[in-house]
């Protein structure tokens, strides 16, 4: 089984210039389902690290740049 992940987070992100002007891509608010059912709004990077930890991945790898402090 698998229990490893590895979530890319490097690059600019200039295909969204105006939204990624003041934070990294990753970190851009998105809905997601929260306990309950109801829409939350969480970064997308936890969005996703959130449903794989649900799916039973336990170690990740996060790959980042220079400057992705937020992350």
């Amino acid at each position: 089984m698998l229990r490893k992940a590895v979530l890319p987070a490097a690059g600019l992100g200039t295909r969204l210039l105006t939204a990624t002007k003041e934070m990294p891509k990753e970190m851009l608010p998105i809905f997601s389902r929260g306990a309950g059912g109801s829409l939350v709004l969480k970064p997308m990077l936890q969005a996703i690290f959130e449903q794989l930890y649900d799916a039973g991945f336990r170690e990740f790898c996060f790959i980042v740049g220079r400057g992705k402090r937020a992350i």
